[in-house]
């Protein structure tokens, strides 16, 4: 574990705050740790591993807002290291004000050649492990009627895609957590909602396009615009630095009506 950088940013909309976002190392997840940085909370950045780009993106984020940033290790497949994590990210922190469930896992097989392994880890990174930390999270936040769960599904939460059934499965299952754990603690002063983004240029989804075009033997760029235009209307990414936006909205006091939510963030994907 890594040892956080000294002091807090100052003011913000989530000053005081401190949030958990997995998967944050890179991508989606650093861009949300950025906003709630941004926006005066203390990160605890979680990380499949602690190597040095971790550490680059920990002093990244500590360096550009002020703000106290914590590394922490976990493989989200073992149900043990999601705890031990969050006694550490406990033992940093009062308590866990904000948690962001990033962290993904995909494989691509039609359900009949789908290893049990890969439906086994895709159960427990896409929805167990969000459970457990909802659970060791939820405490805190009820002891002092404030927080906030986001989710991070995705627009095949309602919808589907041929040799995605892990995927698929686990992000639709995401919204029903999402939707039971609202109603839980509506009264408790707690929101929990889902973000579903369209196609953002995240390292998987770049080196998924890259594979495209090397298998197909076109450019990156026409690679690229034909899988846009096959998905969004808008015909562009979804821009990484807008869904994290969205998320520091839903953790702030303007966004205390809104919980049992999915918000889709899609280029118009879901309305085409």
């Amino acid at each position: 574990m890594s040892r956080p950088s000294p002091g807090a940013a100052a003011g913000g909309a989530l000053a005081g705050r401190h949030a958990l976002v997995t998967g944050a190392e890179a991508g989606l997840g650093f861009a949300i740790a950025q906003a709630l940085a941004a926006s005066g909370a203390s990160v605890a950045m979680h990380c499949l591993h602690t190597g040095q780009a971790a550490r680059d993106a920990q002093a990244a984020l500590a360096g550009a807002h002020g703000a106290t940033v914590l590394l922490l290790q976990a493989d989200l497949r073992d149900a043990g290291q999601v705890e031990a994590m969050m006694r550490q990210a406990l033992d940093a922190f009062p308590r866990i004000d904000i948690l962001v469930n990033n962290a993904v896992i995909r494989h691509f097989e039609p359900a009949h050649e789908l290893p049990r392994a890969h439906w086994d880890e895709s159960l427990a990174v896409n929805l167990s492990a969000p459970f457990h930390l909802a659970r060791l999270a939820l405490p805190g936040m009820l002891a002092q009627q404030w927080g906030r769960i986001i989710n991070l599904s995705s627009v095949y939460g309602s919808g589907a895609a041929a040799n995605r059934i892990g995927y698929v499965t686990t992000k639709t299952a995401l919204l029903g957590m999402t939707r039971a754990l609202a109603v839980e603690t509506a009264a408790q002063g707690i929101t929990c909602n889902a973000v579903a983004p369209g196609t953002a240029p995240t390292p998987a989804i770049l080196e998924r396009i890259a594979e495209i075009a090397r298998r197909t033997g076109v450019s990156p760029q026409q690679a690229e615009r034909e899988y846009l235009a096959a998905r969004q209307p808008t015909g562009r990414f979804v821009a990484m630095e807008n869904v994290a936006a969205l998320v520091a909205f839903l953790c702030s006091e303007a966004a205390r009506d809104i919980t049992g939510a999915t918000l889709p963030i899609d280029g118009g994907w879901t309305a085409a």
